[in-house]
């Protein structure tokens, strides 16, 4: 199977960094750009499906990316992003004021932290796996996934993966909002085929 994995065009949140989670922050003009971007760069690729996760900026970027293609959306809530609990709706500064232990971490550096109320990283990789297995049962020929930052790495995690790049590298990557990036999955594991795919976000810039 083709997947091809869409991190969902930037928001309000993204422009701010504020930590959005499970908040239904809606794309702002640039991530519908972006989504409309995304949509062109595949729009000479067959799609058999898109799943995505069920908050609108995410969902919004599946339906303007598969608009083209009149491609059935499917929904799954085991795609939404971290719950951050009551890290939702702050930057990086306001949380390691709040929690100083946290201070000479990365904003990005999920697998070291788990927010007051919120999840870990070992739990959303848990319910994307859960997804992953339950993807490859369909056995679809090529399938895009509309979703998160945190699903993505998660994504990267689970995966047995081949391809550039270590698996601690893909741990450290920032995907960029509205970026691209693309795995041959097989029984066997997923081959990396690109990773972080930002060139049609410059082109409409």
């Amino acid at each position: 199977m083709l997947l091809t994995l869409i991190r969902h065009g930037p928001t309000e949140w993204n422009a701010s960094r504020r930590f959005q989670g499970r908040t239904n922050v809606p794309l702002s003009p640039t991530g519908r750009a972006h989504a409309l971007a995304a949509a062109g760069a595949l729009q000479s690729e067959r799609i058999d499906r898109i799943y995505s996760s069920d908050l609108q900026r995410a969902l919004e970027t599946a339906q303007i990316v598969g608009e083209p293609h009149g491609a059935q959306i499917v929904t799954d809530e085991r795609l939404r992003e971290f719950d951050f609990g009551a890290w939702e709706g702050l930057t990086w500064v306001e949380i390691v004021a709040r929690n100083p232990h946290l201070y000479g971490l990365g904003s990005t550096a999920a697998t070291h932290y788990t927010p007051e109320g919120g999840e870990s990283f070992a739990t959303v990789c848990e319910r994307v796996g859960s997804f992953l297995d339950d993807l490859a049962a369909q056995q679809l020929e090529r399938a895009v996934v509309v979703t998160h930052a945190g699903p993505l790495h998660a994504m990267f995690t689970v995966l047995k993966l081949s391809g550039p790049g270590s698996a601690d590298e893909h741990l450290s990557l920032s995907f960029a909002p509205g970026s691209i990036s693309q795995l041959r999955v097989e029984r066997a594991g997923a081959k990396i085929l690109r990773v972080n795919d930002r060139r049609h976000i410059h082109a409409a810039d």
